[in-house]
């Protein structure tokens, strides 16, 4: 299954952005309101700059204490982003995040995110690639 496969799958394929400059108290807020896992961080909402996650923050607040929530995103984001494309096939993708130990991969072509897939929404869409998979076999086994 390709990538953009699995956007076109989400109910939402719109990447939530936070500026660099914002607090990471905002970024939280923005977290905790929506249920999301991680932020990407862009000035313009096209161009990744670093991602921020709920792992990054807590680490922080485990790390320094509350004090950390008045920082800047820019200070705490990752920065070293790892992307995909969509003709990235879901397998590759779902190693590449397991290697990496992170659960948020923005998709990104000619330098501009058009989405935001997670770990989870590769699992979901693998097992519905077996799921059927499963249903041919046995439809060929019975002979329907």
């Amino acid at each position: 299954m390709l990538v953009s496969q699995i956007l076109k799958s989400k109910a939402d394929d719109g990447v939530l952005t936070v500026q660099p400059d914002a607090t990471v108290g905002d970024a939280a807020r923005i977290l905790s309101e929506r249920r999301i896992g991680s932020l990407v961080v862009s000035r313009d909402g096209r161009q990744a700059l670093g991602i921020l996650s709920e792992r990054d923050i807590v680490r922080e607040i485990g790390r320094r204490g509350p004090g950390c929530l008045n920082d800047s995103v820019e200070s705490m984001m990752t920065r070293d982003l790892v992307t995909c494309t969509r003709s990235d096939m879901a397998d590759t993708v779902l190693a590449r995040m397991t290697e990496g130990r992170f659960r948020h991969l923005p998709v990104v072509e000619d330098g501009d995110m058009v989405g935001l897939i997670s770990i989870g929404d590769v699992v979901k869409a693998r097992l519905s690639e077996l799921s059927m998979e499963k249903d041919a076999l046995e439809g060929m086994i019975k002979g329907i």
